[in-house]
């Protein structure tokens, strides 16, 4: 199978509304992604299936990583994917329906997923942001390209924006998840920011980093974040406005994480942060009124700075 020949419009195709395959990725998208699924909500039906059919892809990736029994099982199982997804080995239903909601980007942006996700076998040290946003890129805006088709943008300006907001998401999952993280052998804090305040990655792995300084170095990755997030902002204008308030609920819903946690001093080991559903519900809001305030905002051109370490990445705008 040629992948880029299965290419159908979105909502046909064999994932219908009423396919049981659709009814598990929904399922898969309210029991591991509750932040998301406040936002698909504001979705159109088929729209919201066809999100919970890319977000359970994905899943699917990150468990056969986590799942298999050794890194060398987990590649081949990835291997194996990445077959199906460029047509050298028949594909399962699941992929089957993605290929046909992704364009030619998209389908890029699966491979740069996987490769993200390879890159957590093992043990995991970030030596310094660029291989910090490098990564973020790979696991999270990745995604944003995947949506970008689904939601219905065509505007090819939209892609940098979409990767914006996927990396200043992952950015908050890493502040937020710190000790958890750790505990799996993986430093995701950059270790250049690390050394600044007088920690190694090795000391945060063995629970002997001072919760000082590490909330320290989770307070600066979390302003770096609201940078990423005001571009994801920027690029609103390009989705359409029905699909719009929805990403911006997603947004603010997973901002208020971040917000929680700089409200407690960027202090990570404390345990993960809790959002409870009040102030979800205020993120909420907060989407649907950004909605009307973003209608009116000048175009800004992309800030090719925030681009600057992802050089030849698709979705980019950073020259090199």
């Amino acid at each position: 199978m040629n992948p880029r020949a299965e290419t159908a419009p979105l909502g046909e195709g064999p994932a219908s509304a009423a396919s049981p395959l659709v009814a598990d990725s929904v399922g898969v998208l309210h029991k591991h992604a509750r932040s998301f699924t406040w936002a698909s909500w504001f979705l159109p039906a088929d729209r919201r299936d066809d999100a919970a059919l890319l977000y359970h892809l994905c899943r699917l990736i990150d468990d056969l990583a986590d799942e298999a029994e050794d890194a060398v099982a987990a590649r081949r199982e990835l291997d194996l994917l990445r077959d199906e997804l460029h047509g050298r080995r028949p594909a399962r239903p699941l992929v089957t329906a993605c290929l046909r909601l992704l364009d030619e980007r998209g389908r890029e942006a699966v491979d740069q997923l996987i490769e993200g996700v390879l890159g957590d076998l093992g043990m995991v040290i970030l030596q310094d942001d660029a291989a910090l946003i490098r990564y973020c890129y790979r696991v999270a805006g990745t995604v944003g390209l995947m949506m970008c088709p689904m939601l219905g943008v065509t505007d090819p300006r939209a892609a940098a924006y979409a990767v914006d907001l996927g990396i200043g998401m992952q950015l908050t999952n890493i502040c937020r998840d710190v000790l958890e993280d750790a505990g799996r052998g993986r430093v995701y804090l950059p270790a250049t920011r690390l050394a600044a305040v007088g920690v190694t990655p090795e000391a945060l792995l063995e629970g002997r980093a001072p919760a000082s300084a590490v909330a320290e170095v989770v307070t600066a990755l979390l302003a770096l974040s609201r940078r990423y997030y005001a571009s994801g902002d920027d690029g609103m204008r390009f989705i359409p406005w029905r699909t719009r308030i929805a990403i911006l609920v997603a947004s603010r819903v997973y901002g208020a994480i971040g917000h929680r946690l700089m409200g407690r001093g960027g202090d990570a080991l404390a345990g993960r942060v809790i959002v409870p559903p009040t102030i979800k519900a205020l993120a909420v809001l907060s989407g649907l009124l950004s909605s009307l305030r973003l209608a009116l905002a000048a175009y800004r051109p992309h800030d090719e700075g925030l681009h600057a370490p992802l050089v030849g990445l698709p979705g980019v705008t950073k020259k090199a």
